[in-house]
C-alpha cells in the first residue's frame, strides 16, 4: 500500500503544525532527502574542480578590535589589513564557493555561503560529516534574518525578548524553514532551520561583507573537539582548508546554546546547552515577557525526552558521539552519587584499575584535567610511577573559565602523547550545564569517586 503524503503547514506564530502525518512517509521523505545530501557530497569527492586535493592553507590575521557596526548591523573597519582578509576570504566564499575558518566568540567555524547546496556540501566533504547532522546558518543582521524567513512569518514574542537581549551572541533559534531558499543539505531534510548572529566582530563582518548568510559547524574534523584557537585548526584541517583567518582565542569557548520555541505550548526547549546559560534566559524571560504567562524553559534529557530529535536531529550535537580527542577520555564523578547497581570506588582503587588496563604504556601517561580548587588532584599526581600531565581549568566559582578552557585543555593533553585524560565533574550550573554535556558526550567511561574518610 503506498505511503499518504506529508503536509506541513506553519501558522503566523511560528507554530509547527503537522496537518497530516504518516511515520513511513516522514521516513521515505527523510531517506530521499538524505540520499541527494550524500549525492552531492559524493560528487565533490569525485569531481577535481572541487578543490578538495590539498591546500596550501593560508592564514590571514584580523583585529577585532578595528571593527564596529552601525545601526544596520553594515561594518566599519579602521584596519586596512583586517579589512583586506575579510574582502579576501569573502572572494573565497561568495566568488570560488570555497568553506573558510573564521573565529566566532564560541569556537572557530568552517563556513560556506548557506544558501548554495555545492557550496555547503564542501563543509561536509572537508569535516567528513554525517549528512543528516543538520547546520547552524549565521547572519549578520535581523535583516539578513527576515530575508530567510517564510513571507509573512511573524516572530514568536519569546523569539523577540530573547533576540533582544542575546543577539549577537552565542544562542541559536530555530524557525520554519522556507525550502524555496534553504537548500535540504542545510538542514537534513527538516521543516526547521537553527540560525544565529554572532557576536565576534570577524564572524559578523565576513557575513556582511559576503552579503550572504554563512553555514559554519566548528572547523575540526567530525566528532573531534572544537578549535578554539588557530593552532587547533592547523593541527586538524590544516592542508585541508584554504583559508583561516586568525581573530585569536575565542571568549566563550563552547558552542551556542539551541532554542526550539515552536512547539504549540510556546515554552522554550533548550535542545542543546551552550554560550548562553539557562539561567540566564529563564531571568530574561521572567522580566521582559509580557504577552500572557511566561514560558518555560526545559532542558533536553533534562526536563524532557524526544526520541524523534534524536534520531533525526534539527540541531548539530544531538546525534552523534562529539568532542573527543584521539585518545580515551574519562569521566570523575565527585558530586553526582552513582546511580543504582553503579559502586563508588577511591583513588587509589582508580590508579589501580588504569595501571591494569594499560600495562603496555610505560611509562603511563595520564591527563588531568581538573577544576583549580579540585579535592582530588593532589591524591592523584603524588603517584609517582605515572607521569601526570594536569591542565588546570577554573575554579569552581568560575565555569565560564571552564568552559572556555575546555577544548583546549583536550587538545593540549592529546598533542602532548598521554595515554588517557581524566577530566573531573563540575557542578551542572550556568556554564556547567553546557560543560558537561560535552564532557559526557566525548568519555568513554565513566567512574564515580568517593573520598576516603
Amino acid at each position: 500500500m503506498p505511503c499518504e503524503p506529508v503536509w506541513f503547514a506553519v501558522t503566523g506564530h511560528g507554530r509547527r503544525d503537522f496537518a497530516h502525518f504518516h511515520p513511513f512517509a516522514v521516513l521515505y521523505s527523510l531517506m530521499n532527502t538524505l540520499k541527494r545530501c550524500l549525492a552531492t557530497i559524493s560528487q565533490l569527492w569525485q569531481t577535481p574542480s572541487a578543490s578538495l586535493l590539498p591546500f596550501t592553507t593560508q592564514v590571514l590575521k584580523c583585529d577585532p578590535s578595528s571593527i564596529s557596526f552601525d545601526g544596520d548591523g553594515v561594518p566599519l573597519i579602521e584596519s586596512s589589513e583586517t579589512l583586506a582578509a575579510i574582502q579576501t576570504a569573502s572572494r573565497y566564499l561568495a566568488e570560488d564557493l570555497q568553506t573558510v575558518v573564521f573565529p566566532t566568540e564560541t569556537v572557530y567555524g568552517l563556513g560556506a555561503l548557506a544558501l548554495d547546496a555545492s557550496a555547503s556540501a564542501r563543509i561536509f566533504a572537508t569535516k567528513g560529516r554525517p549528512p543528516d547532522n543538520p547546520l547552524i546558518v549565521h547572519v549578520s543582521s535581523q535583516r539578513m534574518l527576515l530575508s530567510l524567513l517564510p513571507a509573512g512569518y511573524i516572530l514568536p514574542s519569546a523569539y523577540r525578548v530573547l533576540i533582544d537581549h542575546f543577539w549577537p551572541g552565542p544562542l541559536t533559534l530555530l524557525f520554519p524553514r522556507d525550502p524555496v531558499k534553504i537548500p535540504n543539505i542545510i538542514t537534513a531534510g527538516q521543516p526547521t532551520v537553527a540560525i544565529r548572529m554572532p557576536f565576534h566582530p570577524v564572524a559578523r563582518a565576513l557575513i556582511a561583507v559576503s552579503n550572504s548568510p554563512l553555514a559554519a559547524p566548528s572547523a575540526n574534523s567530525s566528532g573531534k573537539p572544537s578549535p578554539t584557537r588557530v593552532e587547533h585548526v592547523l593541527g586538524d584541517l590544516g592542508g585541508k582548508v584554504g583559508l583561516v583567518l586568525d581573530g585569536g582565542l575565542c571568549d566563550v569557548g563552547l558552542e551556542s546554546t539551541v532554542v526550539d520555541g515552536l512547539h504549540e505550548d510556546g515554552n522554550i526547549r533548550v535542545l542543546r546547552p551552550g554560550g548562553v546559560p539557562v539561567e540566564d534566559i529563564e531571568r530574561v524571560l521572567t522580566e521582559s515577557f509580557n504577552q500572557g504567562t511566561v514560558p518555560k524553559v526545559l532542558v533536553h534529557r533534562r526536563d524532557f525526552l524526544d526520541e524523534d530529535i534524536e534520531r533525526a536531529p534539527t540541531t548539530p550535537g544531538m546525534k552523534y558521539r562529539h568532542y573527543s580527542p584521539s585518545v580515551p577520555v574519562k569521566l570523575l564523578w565527585t558530586i553526582s552519587k552513582p546511580p543504582h547497581g553503579e559502586e563508588a570506588i577511591t583513588p587509589l582503587d582508580l590508579l589501580n584499575s588504569l595501571k591494569r588496563s594499560l600495562t603496555s604504556c610505560t611509562p603511563l601517561k595520564v591527563g588531568l584535567m581538573t577544576p583549580s580548587d579540585s579535592s582530588i588532584a593532589g591524591g592523584l599526581v603524588n603517584d609517582t610511577e605515572i607521569q601526570w600531565h594536569q591542565y588546570v581549568l577554573g575554579s569552581l566559582a568560575e565555569p565560564a573559565v571552564t568552559a572556555q578552557r575546555l577544548f583546549d585543555g583536550f587538545l593540549t593533553l592529546e598533542k602532548a602523547g598521554v595515554d588517557v585524560i581524566l577530566v573531573e565533574e563540575v557542578s551542572e550550573d550556568r556554564e556547567g550545564l553546557a560543560i558537561m554535556n560535552r564532557v559526557k558526550k566525548a568519555a568513554g567511561d565513566a567512574y564515580w569517586i568517593i573520598m576516603p574518610v
